[in-house]
């Protein structure tokens, strides 16, 4: 279905998709897959920045593009924050990094040496995407220890005197941290508070999906982080897939049954002949149904080709789950 993206030298100059939001919050189309699947955003305050989550090696041209069309310069970067170290959101981190020359990146305990030394999170990719891997994500770069900054949960960083707060956020890995913007009442959740694509948004607003990838899919943390960020009140996520949602509220409140749901259709066909074949079906009617109930006017044609990827990804990450289950 999907197209690999293509594998760009950093100097080519792009013109980046940049979608501008408030507070000085930018998102950039990571360009992963297909326009509009992956964001990474770039907060500024008072001329410095950081970034949120970065995408793959083949998204580094487009935000440094991103960085030159929001007139900030590559050594104003003070941070990038990387929410977890799947790779749609931190393999290209490594190469970002080399043109970003006082960054530092800023990693969960469980997920920085694995950006120091890929060799492991490599290995645990192929598993996931085989052949693959390469052509979506080419050869990751190493950063640095030096370069590496191992955060606290709770623990508050300062761009330009702009406090945010990161809190170790587990359920969809457990090396998962989000981005608090308190005073601006916006989060960054990466991947713990679901994926919404623009193309399923209706009258109503977002409608909104969780992820329950290999390896650390745990639906009763992924349900306790969800209501850790909206104890925070936010009148905005910044979601990786697809940037900024409101109502966050209403979609707090389809999520979270959501999560339910899929932890419940998994033990129920884990005894199947093909138990993959079962849960991905019903996922795919319970999905469906969701979103007619949201008013989307798509055919299920149209809306299987939104949510193909995260059928297959999600049945994959609920057998992991059923496997880790039945080993204690």
């Amino acid at each position: 279905m999907y197209n690999a993206p293509r594998h760009t030298q950093v100097d080519v100059p792009l013109k980046p998709r940049l979608y501008r939001h408030p507070h000085g919050i930018s998102a950039v189309d990571a360009e992963y897959l297909y326009p509009g699947h992956a964001a990474a955003h770039i907060i500024v305050e008072s001329g410095r920045a950081a970034f949120v989550d970065v995408g793959t090696n083949a998204s580094v041209p487009y935000l440094l593009a991103a960085l030159a069309e929001l007139g900030i310069a590559r050594e104003a970067v003070d941070f990038v924050l990387l929410t977890h170290v799947h790779l749609d959101h931190a393999g290209g981190a490594g190469r970002l990094m080399r043109e970003l020359p006082n960054a530092q990146a800023l990693l969960h305990p469980r997920g920085a040496p694995h950006m120091i030394d890929p060799g492991r999170l490599i290995e645990g990719s192929r598993a996931v995407y085989g052949e693959r891997l390469e052509q979506l994500y080419g050869q990751l770069v190493p950063i640095p220890s030096s370069r590496v900054r191992v955060i606290a949960d709770g623990e508050r960083v300062s761009l330009a005197g702009r406090t945010l707060e990161l809190i170790h956020t587990p359920g969809h890995a457990l090396h998962h941290y989000a981005v608090v913007d308190e005073a601006h009442a916006s989060i960054f959740p990466g991947d713990t508070f679901g994926i919404s694509y623009r193309a399923l948004d209706t009258e109503r607003g977002a409608f909104i999906t969780p992820t329950t990838p290999p390896s650390q899919f745990d639906p009763d943390q992924l349900i306790a982080s969800i209501d850790r960020m909206l104890a925070y009140r936010p009148e905005s996520m910044y979601l990786m897939h697809f940037s900024r949602v409101t109502g966050v509220p209403r979609l707090g409140e389809l999520l979270k049954p959501q999560v339910r749901e899929l932890a419940r259709i998994a033990r129920a066909h884990a005894q199947d002949p093909n138990p993959a074949a079962g849960i991905r079906a019903a996922m795919r009617e319970l999905w469906i149904e969701l979103v007619r109930r949201h008013g989307c006017a798509l055919s299920d044609a149209e809306i299987d080709q939104v949510l193909e990827g995260d059928l297959a990804l999600n049945t994959q990450g609920l057998m992991v789950w059923l496997e880790r289950l039945g080993r204690h």
